[in-house]
């Protein structure tokens, strides 16, 4: 290259970059299709409406003059339009605050579920279009393993298949900010909505949609957004279970269908399935007791028992289904003698059911086997012992007879169809529904291990002890009632010592006196520091001599879990550091592993914000280092998460053949080529990134005051009053110090001011310090890691506002501190643009883009109304008006949470 080549391309870059950020925020603008704009319309007319019939005139028109000046802000990012916004929010009374911050908030819950319902349409449209072999191999497990079959061959493909694991692990963290009573309205306004589309003559009216939609955005309008009290750890579970009941209990089984009619082709319905389940459910809701005193081993054994409800209801319907469809009669579809043997066997059970039976299915012996099997599910969810299945495997071995006879009988489509469903919908969720997780702090055991070997088992112990005692007599209950599958996995959470494993089956067989009657228990570290990363291999490595690990490997087929928490690292050293430590801690524990002929499932403890892991969970799992995968994904899925991944069927499905996909394929020839070369390539690079960024990084939050400039610019402190989780959000600590604060406070702090520092701060000092743009933009095309970063930092700086983050930092006296993130921000956003070749923030990104697109404007209100409520705190308000005020505030956190889609 000649003189000044790559040094001035980079400077042109990067002040081309600069100037785009003068548009409007820097974010690119996209069109809205018609469709969408038509629901959001008409959605937000009837908002009006609603608005008008409950605060008249003056009501509509203060929204509207805040929409409009906020709107114009974005279009006049130099004018005063923003300015006046403050103004008139300034000069609202506190009732008229609280109503114009209710709208808004019932503006992005409409908008969020117009959005959702047309993600819902265009994939129908794209699925009338495409078969699933021919849509992205990361997008649909059939093309993922037509891609593989091509690469490794259709017998080792049939193999991989065969293993394939996808565990989501459902968690109660607090970030889901919306009560269950409005979860529910929005649902009922999204199914009309969807209704719209589907009228037809003599159906319903559009004036009948019409109405019904107003009375239910009027009472998504009237219910309060703010819960009374806290949840307790039992609301949070029925929670999730809501969730499996509306659509996971159908949606797993049609994922598997769906990809073995696709293996089978003209075979599908008519042979036994290819698809083995892959999907199995996790759950810490019930069993996470670390830092949440609320969690006890009364709880635990609650939490279980509702799951298995929950399961078995799901599993009587699906049996009902299959008895009212078999109505075969004995003559053309004769019974084999397994099946009479079963007949025979159910007669000894109960004459007088087996009697109604055979009278409401004459002459239809598979109808009448199937009607005892729905009664002897109804028994064992009723606790019927005399009746009741001991195990999930009885069940299925009488399904099992069922199937084989109608098999024998030539009846293939009957004995494949619903019963088949019903199968795989067992096999998945057994009777416990979700694996029950424990979780609790390593600091914990071993001061319950000092406290008895200083009192002895039956001496005067302390609380926490007995607590702890009370936590492995819980799972032994578990297990004895529904099976060792229903909780078998205990998390210790700061694992930093290889003692920290053994005292896991150590306080086991304490509890029980013996480890013969001790549960069945896998021991998993949390690795969750920078720290703890870096040490993960040494300690794994002692733990793995120790005589109880190594028995437990002896029967579990050398299989070991190691869980990667992502939020406490990037607090730590940023979120650049922490994503180049994870992937290299997992790249080390991978070759751990293969050393010792260990099966690894790597566990990753991620978010739903970009701080703590968030964003495109099957990028993520093509870029793990190669060998971390090998056909098994689990991650933790929480918060508001959970209800966008798996809260629509169509959505579920979707994000379900995402993540296996991807799952299947990063064990690849090509993917692991690639990723192994660009690691090798980008090793030098990786090592400048880290270094820069952490830098960066310490220079702010290790500033002397901190912590506390920290609480005095975010609604921090706030945000512990919103009674949105039954978890306290620091173990005990102070503000005084980060070390001991929830990593979800501290992004969701950081989001609610606008600044979303937790997932960019340190990035653009890190590429600046590069320098080479022609590198980074190599390694934003071939190394997937890196690519990763830029995206979802791209993703974080979209719903950032320097104007709106500049108020915040205001609030606090620290204009050092303050500069040091408006220029990082501002030199994070050049430089991202340039490595992209970018105009402006996602404008690759149609989908993602016109989603900010449409609600930036709004949350600046909504961030103004807050901006209102802390300023008057923070100057210290009478108390009369200082709790008007936190009303206000925790109503605007709420709908900027609504707004950002994203909490903690």
């Amino acid at each position: 290259m000649g003189a000044g080549g790559p040094a001035s391309s980079t400077l042109d870059a990067v002040s081309a970059a600069e100037n785009a950020t003068e548009v409007p925020r820097g974010l690119a603008s996209h069109e809205v299709p018609e469709p969408l704009r038509n629901d959001v319309r008409l959605l937000g007319e009837l908002l009006g409406r609603v608005l008008r019939e409950a605060g008249g005139d003056d009501l509509l028109a203060d929204v509207e003059r805040l929409r409009e000046l906020t709107i114009r802000s974005h279009g006049e990012p130099d004018g005063d339009a923003l300015e006046e916004a403050e103004r008139l929010v300034a000069g609202f009374s506190p009732e008229r605050a609280e109503h114009v911050a209710r709208a808004f908030t019932c503006y992005f819950h409409l908008a969020n579920l117009a959005e959702e319902y047309h993600r819902v349409r265009v994939l129908h449209e794209r699925e009338s279009r495409l078969a699933p072999h021919e849509l992205a191999p990361d997008d649909s497990l059939p093309a993922a393993y037509q891609r593989l079959a091509e690469e490794i061959g259709p017998d080792a493909a049939r193999e991989r298949l065969a293993t394939l694991e996808f565990r989501p692990v459902f968690t109660a963290h607090p970030t889901e900010a919306r009560r269950r009573a409005v979860a529910r309205s929005i649902r009922r306004v999204a199914e009309l909505v969807a209704e719209r589309d589907t009228m037809h003559p003599g159906g319903t009216t559009l004036a009948e949609n019409e109405r019904r939609l107003l009375a239910e955005i009027d009472t998504l309008w009237r219910t309060s957004p703010l819960r009374a009290e806290k949840p307790t750890v039992l609301d949070e579970v029925e929670t999730v279970l809501s969730i499996v009941d509306a659509t996971l209990a159908d949606v797993l089984p049609q994922v598997y269908r769906r990809l073995d009619d696709w293996l089978l082709a003209g075979d599908a319905g008519t042979t036994a399935p290819v698809v083995q389940p892959f999907a199995r459910l996790g759950t810490w809701i019930g069993g996470d007791r670390d830092g949440n005193p609320n969690v006890t081993a009364e709880v635990t054994r609650a939490a279980a028992v509702a799951a298995s409800e929950h399961a078995l209801d799901a599993l009587l319907v699906s049996a009902r289904r299959v008895a009212a469809g078999l109505t075969l009669d004995g003559v053309g579809t004769p019974p084999s003698p397994g099946l009479n043997a079963l007949w025979q066997r159910q007669r000894s059970l109960d004459e007088a059911i087996t009697t109604r039976a055979a009278n409401d299915a004459p002459n239809e012996p598979h109808r009448r086997a199937m009607l005892v099997v729905v009664e002897r599910v109804a028994a064992t969810r009723r606790r019927d012992a005399d009746l009741a299945y001991a195990t999930a495997d009885e069940l299925e071995a009488d399904l099992r007879v069922v199937q084989d006879s109608l098999v024998a009988a030539g009846a293939r489509r009957a004995a494949y169809g619903d019963l088949q469903r019903l199968l795989w919908q067992l096999q998945t969720f057994g009777f416990h529904l979700a694996e029950l997780e424990v979780r609790q702090h390593s600091q914990v055991h071993a001061a319950a291990l000092a406290d008895i070997e200083k009192n002895g088992i039956d001496g005067d112990l302390q609380p926490q002890t007995l607590e702890v005692l009370d936590t492995f007599r819980a799972l032994g209950s578990v297990q004895r009632r529904f099976g060792v599958a229903a909780a078998r996995r205990y998390i210790v959470s700061f694992t930093q010592s290889p003692e920290h494993l053994p005292a896991v089956y150590r306080l086991a067989e304490l509890a029980f006196g013996g480890a013969d009657d001790a549960p069945v228990i896998d021991a998993i570290p949390l690795f969750e520091t920078f720290a703890d990363l870096q040490a993960s291999v040494d300690i794994l490595e002692e733990a793995l001599k120790h005589p109880r690990v190594q028995e437990r490997l002896a029967v579990n087929g050398r299989r070991v879990e190691v869980m990667l928490g992502y939020s406490d690292s990037s607090k730590d050293v940023g979120p650049v550091s922490a994503t180049l430590a994870l992937d290299d801690a997992q790249r080390r524990i991978a070759d751990w592993a293969r050393r010792h002929d260990i099966a690894l499932t790597l566990f990753h403890g991620r978010g739903g914000a970009l701080g703590r892991g968030g964003g495109p969970a099957n990028r993520a799992v093509l870029a793990q280092p190669p060998g971390s995968v090998d056909g098994r994904f689990k991650l933790t899925e929480q918060g508001e998460v959970i209800f966008a991944r798996y809260g629509d069927p169509d959505i579920a499905t979707r994000h379900i053949e995402q993540v296996t996909a991807a799952t299947l394929l990063a064990d690849a020839p090509s993917v692991v080529r690639r990723n192994d070369d660009a690691a090798a390539r980008f090793a030098g690079l990786a090592s400048r990134l880290d270094a820069a960024s952490r830098r960066r990084f310490h220079e702010l939050v290790r500033a002397e005051g901190f912590p506390a400039w920290f609480a005095e610019v975010t609604p921090l402190e706030e945000l512990g009053l919103l009674p949105i989780g039954s978890r306290p959000a620091r173990r005990g600590l102070s503000v005084s110090s980060l070390d001991d604060l929830r990593a979800i406070p501290w992004v969701f702090s950081w989001s609610q001011a606008r600044i979303n520092l937790a997932g960019w701060y340190g990035l653009g000092t890190a590429l600046e310090a590069v320098g080479d743009l022609d590198e980074l933009r190599t390694a934003y095309a071939e190394w997937p890691l890196f690519a990763t970063i830029i995206d979802n930092v791209e993703m974080s700086l979209a719903k950032t506002d320097e104007r709106i983050a500049a108020r915040y930092l205001a609030l606090g006296d620290r204009d050092d501190l303050a500069q040091l993130v408006l220029s990082e921000m501002a030199l994070t956003r050049r430089w991202v643009l340039a490595t992209t070749g970018s105009d402006a923030i996602l404008g690759r990104r149609r989908i993602l883009g016109r989603a900010v697109q449409l609600r930036s404007p709004y949350v600046d209100a909504l961030s103004l109304l807050q901006l209102r409520a802390l300023r008057g705190l923070r100057t210290g308000a009478p108390a009369e008006q200082a709790d008007e005020l936190r009303r206000l505030l925790l109503l605007t956190v709420n709908g900027v949470a609504a707004g950002l889609q994203n909490t903690g």
